[in-house]
């Protein structure tokens, strides 16, 4: 009986792990027009112009000829999530619910993923699966691809920001981009061992990585890699959370079992420092490795208990093997022939590429800008880890484009957007991390990486069919990151936020995601009018709509939106006196449709070189009102007015709107094929 109840267990497991893997071939087409879309994620439209007059970028010259060169205007927050829904839809965050990175829950305030709600497993006698693990995408609206679809036009959806978990695509094919996480359910959970790491610099950093001091028994170190949350015992800390506890008691609960929580792969280090190399044991896998060289992926397995077993994947790095050892590990990708959950739609999708191409990296965010940000690995490592995520994304496109079973193939490539992250310190010469000499080795790096976008433009034009037409295109702009803006703690000195006296520490990803961190510590809803999570937003303490909400609709909701949005815009540089806000956009202004009602109440717009700080956008509310950004993480959009970030969009046919926003590409692409477009649609046709 237990044997015929474990044998039926088994195939239950192995039916969730191949579930939507049924898949049908694109029937004929009965469109001639074929359009391809290539997003080049954040790419701004002042470097693309002087690129192109300087004759870097002859592809994108060659096109804008052709058709023309237009400033894309973005999204009200001009963020990678909710641009590219914004493209996908056709219309503004109030018709597709993605504001920002972050969602929190009104009751309790506590912030979340703002792109995909997780659903845990159930299991019967804590044992034995009987329900699968689900994501649930938060974004609503109807995307274009779909709309199209069910007119006939077959489309290839390829890595397209906020398609994670994948949606069925009538007469097409998804593989999934941003959100699609890690094996620990995050945007990329990075490793770091080293022989001189102190024992006070173990554990988790800032923004999401792992690291692990390796203690050497002559040529010898054991440890062990963390991988994902054990389901069951993530489901027993949520039933923890929901009874409320008592503080003390609750806290002591959430301690045990976090003890328990990460299913970890012991491995074993040898150490050669006569020929600076290091050979690494992992389960069934022997990785030797000299100093400087990366691994092939190595497949690894998770054994959550005999019933239930989890494939990932991941890259090992030798950053140095002579007076100390340091070695990196890569986030663990799902494998895309045995993804934890389906990557694609059809199921079956992923694992043809496969077939086809070989592995290739999953996770959304693909490429390794948090090590860099945390100083584990150095610009070399990181540029060419960049440029094989930038080749994994191409060979997708091409493969697909070659295919010719698709009128539409709509792909996005987000190196762009990285690079730009960490190497803008090295173009702009008032930045405080500025530094001449590493200037001179790697302030061409970005151009590289549009040079490298432009010729994989160069390669579809070889690959499509004659007539086809293309759209390349970004989802906004950059600005330099000089300075941090502590946006809650100003909330806090102008009276608008109330906290207690007792220091607050520093948050990280692990306190928000980990299970167990405590958020807004020793804030006093009851004199909180308002406080700022994410990346620029503000909410209001609402009665009704926050747990200890005070703040009532209607007059004192306008009086407070008046006075805070005036107070924002007098914010200035205590050194220099200029300027740091230049917009502030009301909730009612700029939000329209069905989820207004997740809108926040406020998005402030700073001005280049200022950028809410990564202490606001975690809920944190440290000392002093600005900071200068001492970390290589140099460039960004996000909290940015939008009005000064604008995208970059280049067509081969001209464009004959007056308005050239990132909505209206959803509306161009149903007209292209003759599908009447939606009345829900924000956008107008661009041609």
């Amino acid at each position: 009986m237990t044997k015929t109840i474990l044998r039926a267990a088994a195939v239950l497991v192995a039916a969730l792990v191949v579930a939507g893997a049924c898949s049908s071939s694109p029937q004929p087409s009965s469109f001639k027009q074929k359009l391809v879309i290539l997003g080049f994620d954040g790419m701004d439209p002042r470097l693309v112009e002087r690129f192109m007059d300087e004759g870097k970028l002859p592809t994108f010259k060659k096109l804008a000829a052709e058709g023309g060169f237009y400033r894309l205007e973005t999204s009200t927050s001009p963020e990678s999530p909710t641009s590219w829904a914004s493209f996908a839809v056709g219309g503004n965050a109030g018709k597709h619910n993605i504001f920002d990175f972050l969602v929190r829950d009104v009751k309790t305030y506590v912030p979340d993923l703002g792109m995909v709600r997780r659903e845990m497993p159930s299991f019967l006698f804590d044992y034995i699966p009987t329900g699968k693990p689900k994501a649930v995408s938060l974004r609503g609206g109807t995307s274009f691809w779909v709309t199209a679809g069910q007119a006939g036009v077959r489309s290839s959806i390829l890595t397209v920001p906020v398609t994670f978990p994948p949606e069925e695509v009538p007469s097409g094919v998804m593989l999934s981009g941003l959100p699609l996480p890690d094996i620990r359910g995050t945007v990329g959970t990075f490793y770091y061992f080293a022989s001189d790491l102190s024992r006070y610099e173990e554990g988790n950093t800032e923004m999401g990585g792992i690291l692990k001091r390796l203690v050497f028994e002559g040529d010898l170190a054991r440890t062990e890699l963390v991988g994902p949350s054990n389901p069951i015992v993530s489901a027993k800390m949520q039933e923890v959370r929901q009874k409320r506890l008592p503080h003390e008691q609750e806290r002591a609960a959430m301690a045990e079992l976090e003890a328990q929580r990460d299913v970890a792969l012991p491995f074993t280090v040898r150490w050669n420092r006569a020929e600076r190399t290091a050979t690494i044991d992992i389960q069934d896998e022997t990785v030797h490795l000299a100093e400087g060289q990366w691994s092939k992926w190595v497949p690894l397995e998770f054994r959550i208990n005999f019933l239930m077993r989890l494939q990932g994947m991941a890259q090992l790095y030798l950053i140095k093997a002579s007076d100390d050892l340091q070695l990196y590990i890569s986030p663990v990708n799902w494998r895309p022939e045995k993804p934890v959950m389906p990557i694609s739609a059809p199921g079956s999708f992923s694992e043809d590429l496969y077939d086809r191409l070989g592995t290739f990296r999953t996770l959304g965010w693909a490429e390794a800008t948090w090590p860099l940000n945390e100083d584990r690995i150095d610009e070399k490592a990181f540029m060419d880890d960049l440029y094989r995520a930038f080749d994994d994304r191409a060979q997708v496109i091409l493969q697909q484009i070659d295919s010719r079973k698709y009128d539409l193939v709509v792909g996005v490539i987000e190196s762009t957007d990285r690079v730009q992250h960490m190497f803008w310190r090295f173009i702009d010469p008032t930045h405080p991390m500025y530094d001449a000499a590493q200037a001179a080795k790697w302030g061409d790096a970005i151009e590289r990486v549009y040079r490298r976008a432009d010729q994989l433009v160069a390669e579809v034009l070889e690959h499509v069919e004659p007539g086809t037409d293309i759209i390349v295109l970004s989802d906004h702009g950059f600005h330099s990151f000089k300075h941090g803006v502590n946006l809650n703690t100003w909330l806090i000195e102008e009276g608008f936020m109330a906290r207690q006296q007792q220091k607050v520490g520093d948050k990280n990803l692990d306190d928000m995601f980990g299970g167990g961190g405590q958020f807004w510590e020793n804030v006093d809803w009851t004199r909180t009018k308002a406080y700022s999570l994410g990346l620029g937003q503000i909410y209001f303490n609402m009665r009704g709509r926050e747990g200890q909400g005070i703040i009532s609709e209607g007059e004192e909701y306008k009086r407070l939106s008046d006075e805070l949005s005036a107070r924002l815009m007098t914010m200035t540089d205590p050194k220099t006196g200029q300027r740091i806000v230049t917009g502030v956009y009301k909730r009612d202004d700029v939000y329209s449709g069905p989820y207004m009602a997740n809108a926040p109440d406020l998005q402030v717009g700073f001005a280049d070189g200022y950028r809410v700080s990564w202490q606001t956008s975690l809920g944190g509310s440290p000392p002093g009102l600005l900071y200068d950004n001492m970390r290589k993480w140099s460039g960004d959009h996000c909290s940015f007015d939008y009005r000064g970030i604008p995208g970059a969009i280049i067509t081969t046919r001209k464009v004959t709107s007056g308005q050239v926003r990132i909505i209206d590409v959803a509306p161009t692409v149903l007209r292209y094929f003759g599908v009447p477009i939606p009345k829900e649609m924000d956008g107008k046709p661009l041609f």
